[in-house]
C-alpha cells in the first residue's frame, strides 16, 4: 500500500483524533512544517514590517499558523478534519478557524486576505473520495474562490507533493483558469531529499517567478541550516526566541489586543518545570 496520506482514506477520516495528535507532537514534523511556512512567507514577497491577514488553507492544528504568528502576521485557517482543529484549539492558537471543505471552495468575502499559504494539503484535491468529487472541477472550484477572496496584490503560495508531471499540470492550468498566473518554484531541484515544490500564484501585475533555492553551483541544500541562519535572523532584529518568556508574553499580548480570552500573567509565566512531576 502507498505510503502518502492521501491513498489511504479522505482527509477528514484520515486526520482522526489520535492521528491528529500524534501529528502534532512529532518533532520531525513540527520542524518541517516550519521550514516549509517559511519558505512559503517568503514567497509571499509581502511587504516588511507589516502585519498582513493571511489564510492557511489545510492548516490542521495551527503549526503553519504559528509560524505566521512569530512573523508578526495575522491569520485565519480552514481545514476538512474536525479532529486538527480540535488539537488547535486546545492548543490555544491565535488564528480563527473554519472547518470547510477546501475542494467546495473557500468561504470568505471578496478581498478579504493579503495573502495565503498551503502546506502539504492542496494535492488532496487530486483524489476522488466521494462519487460525487471531479478533481478538476473541485480544483477549479477551489482556486476560483480562493482568487475572489485575496486582494488584486495578493499572493498564494502552495507547498505540495506531486507524484508526476500530470499532477503539477492539472493544478496549474486551473488556477490559471481560475483568473491566476504563476507557475510552480521547484527549489533544491538535483537534491532527492531537499527537492521541495511551491505553486506560486500573483493575482495581479507581472512580475516573474521568485528564484528557486539551490539552482547555483555550490549552494547549500541543507533547508534545516537555512532555517537556522532564519531564527538567528529574528534574533538579530531582536524578536523574542520561541517559547521564552519574552515569546510568550508577547503572544499573550497579541491575543488580549485581538479580544480572545487569555490567562492572567503572573510570576510562573515561562518558568520551565524542573520535571519533577
Amino acid at each position: 500500500m502507498s505510503k502518502r496520506p492521501e491513498h489511504q482514506a479522505p482527509p477528514e477520516l484520515f486526520y482522526n483524533e489520535e492521528e491528529a495528535r500524534k501529528y502534532t507532537q512529532n518533532s520531525r514534523i513540527i520542524d518541517i512544517q516550519a521550514q516549509m511556512t517559511e519558505r512559503c512567507i517568503e514567497l509571499l514577497l509581502l511587504p516588511e514590517e507589516t502585519s498582513c491577514l493571511l489564510l492557511d488553507i489545510g492548516c490542521g492544528s495551527g503549526l503553519s499558523g504559528a509560524v505566521l504568528e512569530e512573523n508578526g502576521h495575522m491569520w485565519m485557517g480552514i481545514d476538512i478534519s474536525e479532529a486538527m482543529l480540535d488539537v488547535a484549539l486546545e492548543r490555544e492558537i491565535e488564528g480563527d478557524l473554519v472547518l470547510a471543505d477546501m475542494g467546495q471552495g473557500v468561504p470568505f468575502r471578496a478581498g478579504s486576505f493579503d495573502g495565503a499559504v498551503s502546506v502539504s494539503a492542496v494535492q488532496w484535491l487530486f483524489n476522488a473520495d466521494k462519487k460525487s468529487h471531479k478533481p478538476v472541477k473541485r480544483l477549479y472550484q477551489f482556486f476560483s474562490s480562493l482568487y475572489a477572496s485575496l486582494s488584486r496584490s495578493a499572493r498564494a503560495v502552495f507547498q505540495f507533493y506531486p507524484e508526476n508531471e500530470s499532477q503539477m499540470e492539472l493544478l496549474t492550468s486551473q488556477a490559471m483558469k481560475a483568473g491566476f498566473y504563476g507557475g510552480v518554484v521547484i527549489d533544491y531541484p538535483n537534491s532527492a531529499k531537499a527537492k521541495k515544490f511551491f505553486l506560486v500564484l500573483m493575482t495581479g501585475g507581472s512580475a516573474p517567478l521568485p528564484k528557486a533555492l539551490g539552482t547555483e553551483s555550490g549552494e547549500e541544500s541543507n533547508l534545516q541550516v537555512m532555517y537556522a541562519r532564519r531564527e538567528a535572523s529574528k534574533r538579530a532584529r531582536g524578536k523574542p526566541l520561541k517559547n521564552t518568556k519574552a515569546w510568550l508574553l508577547e503572544k499573550k499580548e497579541r491575543r488580549r489586543k485581538q479580544g480572545k480570552e487569555t490567562r492572567p500573567d503572573t510570576k510562573y509565566t515561562g518558568r520551565k518545570r524542573s520535571g519533577r512531576f
